[in-house]
């Protein structure tokens, strides 16, 4: 399919161009800033552009991951994020109906659905950490979360008026920066993003297969999102240990993980606030994740093999 990707000069755009290419696909990279997967420099927000791209590339798929994120909240006006993540959205999906796409895959994020409420619990010693799955309904707590669930909902109307096969993906954590937190963190950069793995984290390349996997079920689902994530061992009834002692339940589930840890200086979180349920992917998308937690502790346990330890 000729499919044009939004985002493709970023972090999941520049996997996720060459992964398509490589099944076959021709990849249209749109982005406002130019690299070597993006054939147009431009903004989504930019409606004469979009329907260009669309129409004159006979585009039959979009993959739109292109958007103001989180962080940049300190430095953008929260016009800008209405401009990129709602009215861009909304200019390819009217470019979409206009062109006859046939599928749209759109990155959502689990940000949204932390609400002032949980993050408040979160910061004031909730009893139990948060099981979450798309059956909640969302309140974001930021400009970033209110324009994605935005665009959400312009995902479903559009699918509901005008037949758009439409797979929203809300991904959990594969940005490779550290935490925004990083500063109120005790535990480094890798072992923060290790033990994110059981509950809110996922690869780079899982994050772009998990979408080749929503491309290519869209027809048949018509509409559906999805939270992407590592799979947790985790089940709902671990919450209130988890908030209580993480890594006691860790080491329930992973009895060789204090050892390995203490043999690599690291350390499990003494808490753990919020998991996010990803087997609904699993069950109907019928996608799951390659990289886990238990990928992390075969690694340092063949790094402790070579060494003799």
């Amino acid at each position: 399919m000729r499919i044009l990707l939004t985002g493709s000069s970023g972090w999941l755009g520049s996997a996720l161009a060459p992964l398509l290419r490589g099944i076959g696909h021709e990849v249209i990279g749109i982005d406002p800033l130019p690299s070597a997967e993006t054939r147009i420099v431009g903004s989504i927000a930019d409606r004469d552009l979009v329907m260009r791209a669309v129409g004159e590339n006979r585009i039959e798929a979009i993959i739109h991951s292109g958007a103001l994120h989180k962080p940049n909240i300190e430095s953008h006006a929260n016009s800008d994020f209405i401009a990129a993540n709602v009215q861009g959205t909304l200019n390819l999906l009217d470019a979409a109906v206009a062109a006859n796409v046939q599928r749209f895959v759109f990155t959502s994020t689990t940000s949204l659905m932390i609400s002032q409420a949980i993050r408040d619990g979160f910061k004031g010693g909730a009893r139990k950490a948060a099981w979450l799955t798309e059956a909640m309904s969302p309140e974001p707590r930021n400009i970033y979360g209110v324009t994605k669930l935005s665009a959400e909902h312009l995902c479903r109307l559009y699918h509901l008026r005008h037949g758009l096969p439409v797979v929203v993906l809300r991904t959990a954590r594969f940005f490779p920066e550290p935490d925004d937190m990083a500063h109120a963190i005790e535990q480094s950069d890798a072992n923060t993003k290790a033990n994110e793995l059981l509950f809110r984290r996922l690869t780079v390349d899982d994050a772009a297969q998990a979408h080749v996997a929503a491309l290519e079920k869209a027809p048949e689902l018509g509409f559906d999102i999805f939270i992407v994530c590592a799979p947790t061992p985790f089940q709902p009834g671990d919450c209130a240990d988890l908030i209580a002692d993480a890594p006691s339940v860790v080491a329930r589930y992973f009895p060789e993980f204090p050892a390995l840890y203490a043999r690599k200086g690291w350390t499990m979180f003494s808490s753990i606030d919020r998991v996010y349920d990803a087997s609904r992917a699993r069950d109907r998308l019928g996608f799951a994740c390659k990289t886990s937690f238990a990928d992390v502790l075969a690694a340092l346990a063949a790094l402790a093999a070579e060494d003799g330890t």
